[in-house]
C-alpha cells in the first residue's frame, strides 16, 4: 500500500510541472512570443515541464510556501527558455517587461493554489479513508448456501467418462 505522503509529492511534482509549462506559455503570449504547435520548442517545453515535474515529484520532504516559488520560479524558467530556443525567435524591450511581470504575478498565486489543491486531496483523502473504515466496520449478514443438484447432474452415464479419453481419436462412443 503507497503511503500518502508518496502520493502527495508527486500530485505536488504534476502541479508545478504543468503549471510552469502553462504559465511560460501564457506569459510568453502576452508578451509577443510566437507559439506554433509545430514547432520543436513546444516539444522541449513539455519534455522539460515533465522533468521539472518528476524532479518536484521525488523531493521527500513537504515544501514551504517559499520553497514552492522557487520551484515554481525554476520550472518557468526552464520552460521560458524552452520556448525561446526556437529559431528565429526574437523579444522587444517592452515585451520582456511584460512577460517577466506575468511570470513574477503567477508565482506566488501557482504557490498559493497548489498548496490549497495539497490540502484539499489531503482532505478528501482522509474522508475516503473514514468512510472505508465505517463501511468496513459493517456486519455482513451470513447466508445460507445452498447447492442444487439436479436429476441430470446426478446421472451421469459412466461410460462416457470412462469412453471419452481411451481409444482411437474421434468422437465418443456412446452405447
Amino acid at each position: 500500500m503507497r503511503k500518502p505522503v508518496k502520493g502527495a509529492t508527486r500530485l505536488r511534482g504534476a502541479f508545478v510541472g504543468s503549471a510552469s509549462g502553462t504559465v511560460s506559455i501564457a506569459a510568453h503570449a502576452l508578451g509577443g512570443g510566437v507559439i506554433s504547435p509545430e514547432q520543436s520548442s513546444v516539444a522541449l517545453l513539455i519534455g522539460a515541464c515533465a522533468a521539472v515535474g518528476v524532479l518536484v515529484g521525488s523531493l521527500r520532504t513537504r515544501a514551504g510556501l517559499l520553497q514552492l516559488m522557487g520551484l515554481l520560479a525554476v520550472g518557468q524558467g526552464i520552460g521560458h527558455t524552452a520556448l525561446t530556443l526556437s529559431p528565429g525567435h526574437h523579444h522587444g524591450a517592452h515585451a520582456t517587461a511584460l512577460m517577466l511581470l506575468a511570470h513574477l504575478a503567477a508565482i506566488p498565486m501557482g504557490a498559493l493554489l497548489i498548496r490549497g489543491a495539497e490540502a484539499a486531496v489531503g482532505r478528501a483523502a482522509s474522508s475516503v479513508r473514514r468512510a472505508v473504515r465505517v463501511l468496513g466496520a459493517l456486519p455482513v449478514p451470513a447466508l445460507p448456501t445452498v447447492v442444487l443438484v439436479t436429476a441430470r447432474d446426478a446421472a451421469i452415464p459412466r461410460k462416457l467418462l470412462l469412453g471419452s479419453g481411451i481409444g482411437t481419436r474421434g468422437p465418443p462412443v456412446y452405447l
